[in-house]
């Protein structure tokens, strides 16, 4: 069971996993990595400050979703977002800045345990927070997947404000 204090509804995630779950079926991808921390904290109220390592939200368009980090950083997720325990995972301090092990690789074991190894990924590949070494681990560990870049998919759905968002806005 989630501790978070969530700065908008259940409801208003709800609606902006649906919204990206839809705009991600008609690019025809079935599964998101998130990588962005503003786009991270718009799905899913993730408010961690690691940018300096690996971290991403993982959607697909069958209702899954769970957000991938660094263990420390883990309990920040647990107090930011409603996900529950078991869409928290993490990975050990072995792989942060490793020249024999890319936290990709692990990422990329869970999505095959998850039956998500041969899916139609996208990757904001042109994203501060996504280096090209991030891509070539994904690329080279889920070779039956086909990969897409879709930079911009989840700004372009926080583009339109909700009533809710206008409102924080207003005040």
């Amino acid at each position: 069971m989630s501790h978070a204090k969530l700065n908008f509804s259940r409801i208003e995630f709800d609606q902006r996993l649906t919204k990206t779950r839809q705009e991600m079926q008609q690019r025809e991808i079935d599964l998101l990595i998130v990588s962005d921390p503003s786009n991270m904290n718009w799905l899913t109220g993730y408010d961690g400050w690691s940018f300096y390592v690996h971290q991403c939200v993982v959607i697909s368009t069958d209702r899954g979703l769970f957000w991938y980090g660094r263990g420390i950083d883990s309990k920040g997720a647990e107090l930011t977002t409603d996900l529950d325990l078991n869409n928290i995972l993490a990975y050990p301090d072995e792989y942060v800045m490793s020249p024999e092990r890319h936290p990709m690789e692990l990422l990329a074991n869970i999505l095959k345990e998850k039956g998500l190894n041969k899916k139609r990924i996208g990757l904001e590949k042109d994203n501060y927070y996504f280096s090209a070494r991030a891509a070539e681990s994904l690329y080279s560990s889920l070779p039956d997947a086909v990969f897409s870049d879709q930079t911009g998919l989840v700004n372009w759905q926080r583009a339109v404000k909700s009533e809710t968002e206008i409102t924080y806005m207003k005040r």
